[in-house]
């Protein structure tokens, strides 16, 4: 019988109850098979069960849902267990139904899935729907270099992307037409969702501006929005050429091909949606001071750079709050070079660039940084 070592027993001993062994050896197992709340998350959408509830208009029991979604009839118990976990995750609820007696007869089903509000925001028809957003994130372009993170700390690459493909994401969407358009219509699902709170709850940053350039603005939701809301405000969208290649503007908006590590136009306003996170602080400064060279030439004594983006470490968060934006500071880390920031490490890139103050509105998981020279 092969023995224990004394520092094996010692570790061991540390768990002081079978107890506190099995609820460690649960919270490993957890942690192991949370992606299947992703995975389940994502087959929801493919399949439309969003959608067909939504579309039904009221509850659907199992079977009723199966019938709308085309489901093999054999795979109706896959069906129940996937429902199960989306249940538990708070995408669905189950409400029992009332009968009519024509149903009792050929119906036994009592429990009815209906939407939540998080899956209200899955439906694909919806406005604000996040569906695009929920099958890009997932998509194995994005999942893929989370398994080459290990191999990454060893390498000299910046990026486990790039040390899975051999590029960064900018290149890959520009060679990739398919990834290309999956990003700008997931990221075009965000920027609408953030367009509507910003005018709402906003308004104050946008007020005076006469002149706005989205950079990375993409198929320019975010400047259409706004320009809306602001009749007086004009807006370029400055994004990649594949990005804006074939978008049409008009005598409010308009579209400009180019590179913000080499130029910004001219403007009031510079706007930054989800962009500084996807770079190191050395790129960011580069961006910034590329920002500031924009408003610079501005009369217009509000002039600023306006930031959307996430701050970690914020006092008093609910723990799920700081887990999101972990998540997010590792997809960050694995896809791109960039990173989620603490309001310290966004200062010292805000003064490093040459700007004199900032003022912090807090906007759900993300808040608007307002940067002044």
């Amino acid at each position: 019988m092969k023995k224990v070592s004394s520092t094996k027993m010692a570790f061991l001993n540390g768990l002081e109850s079978t107890q506190d062994l099995l609820d460690a050896q649960a919270h490993v197992w957890k942690h192991t098979f949370n992606y299947i709340n992703s995975m389940s998350l994502k087959c929801a959408v493919q399949l439309g069960i969003p959608d067909s509830i939504h579309k039904h208009g009221a509850p659907m029991t199992l079977s009723q849902l199966g019938s709308a979604l085309s489901i093999n009839k054999a795979k109706s118990n896959g069906l129940f267990r996937l429902m199960r976990i989306l249940v538990h995750s708070n995408f669905f609820d189950k409400v029992k139904k009332t009968l009519s007696e024509d149903e009792k007869e050929d119906e036994d089903e009592e429990e009815a899935y209906c939407l939540t509000r998080a899956s209200r925001l899955l439906v694909r028809d919806e406005p604000l729907s996040m569906a695009t957003f929920v099958v890009a994130m997932i998509d194995p372009t994005f999942v893929d270099p989370f398994h080459h993170v290990g191999e990454w700390f060893s390498d000299d690459n910046p990026s486990p992307f790039i040390t899975k493909n051999g590029r960064n994401i900018w290149e890959y969407a520009g060679v990739d037409q398919s990834l290309n358009q999956l990003l700008n219509e997931a990221m075009a699902t965000d920027a609408r969702l953030v367009t509507r709170i910003l005018v709402q709850e906003c308004k104050q940053v946008f007020e005076g501006l006469e002149t706005m350039v989205d950079v990375g603005g993409g198929m320019g939701i975010v400047a259409r929005g706004v320009g809306a809301a602001f009749p007086g405000l004009k807006c370029v969208v400055l994004d990649l050429p594949h990005v804006v290649a074939g978008l049409e503007g008009s005598d409010k908006l308009s579209f400009v091909s180019g590179d913000m590590f080499h130029f910004i136009p001219n403007a009031d306003a510079v706007f930054l949606k989800w962009i500084l996170h996807d770079w190191s602080d050395e790129e960011c400064v580069r961006i910034l001071k590329k920002c500031k060279e924009a408003i610079d030439g501005s009369n217009k004594d509000g002039k600023k750079v306006i930031v959307v983006d996430m701050i970690v470490g914020v006092e008093r968060e609910e723990d799920k709050a700081t887990e999101t934006k972990l998540h997010f500071d590792a997809m960050m880390m694995a896809v791109a070079t960039g990173k989620e920031r603490n309001e310290k490490e966004w200062a010292n890139i805000f003064y490093t660039s040459g700007f004199q103050k900032y003022n912090i509105i807090p906007l759900g998981l993300r808040s608007v940084i307002e940067v002044f020279p």
